[in-house]
C-alpha cells in the first residue's frame, strides 16, 4: 500500500471508490472541492484507491478533516488511522496550527483515538 498527496483521481476513479467507500455516488462537482482544499490524501493498493481523506482549510491557521474513508474490503487495517496521522502531520507542515473533524457518534472512540479531544461546536442544517 502506498499514500498519495494530492492525487487527484479522475472522476470515474473517484466515484468507484466513493460507492465503495461509503455506499453511494460521490458528491456532485468534487473535484473542485479539492482543488480548494489544502491537501488531500489517498491511500493506494496498486492502481485502486482504497482510503481518502481531505484536508479543507480556512486559508489561516485552521485545518478541517472531512470524507475520510476507506474500502470495505480494506477496512480494520490501520489505513484510516494513518490517513488522519497523515493528514495531521500535513496540515502542520502546510502551516495549520488547529486541525478540526466532525464526526457521528459511533466514530467518537475513533477520532480520539487519533488524538482528537472534545471540544464544544455547533451544527445548523442548510438544506433537508
Amino acid at each position: 500500500m502506498e499514500y498519495v498527496t494530492n492525487p487527484f483521481p479522475d472522476a470515474g476513479a473517484l466515484d468507484d471508490f466513493w460507492r465503495r467507500a461509503w455506499g453511494g455516488p460521490q458528491p456532485a462537482n468534487y473535484g473542485q472541492v479539492l482543488g480548494r482544499s489544502l491537501a488531500h490524501l489517498g491511500a493506494m493498493d496498486g492502481d485502486r484507491m482504497i482510503g481518502f481523506v481531505n484536508i479543507a482549510w480556512d486559508g489561516g491557521v485552521h485545518a478541517f478533516i472531512l470524507d475520510t474513508a476507506v474500502d470495505a474490503a480494506y477496512r480494520r487495517r490501520g489505513t484510516a488511522s494513518e490517513l488522519v496521522r497523515r493528514a495531521a502531520e500535513l496540515a502542520r507542515e502546510r502551516g495549520a496550527t488547529w486541525l478540526h473533524v466532525d464526526f457521528e457518534p459511533h466514530l467518537e472512540g475513533f477520532y480520539r483515538a487519533c488524538g482528537f479531544g472534545p471540544t464544544a461546536a455547533g451544527l445548523m442544517r442548510l438544506s433537508p
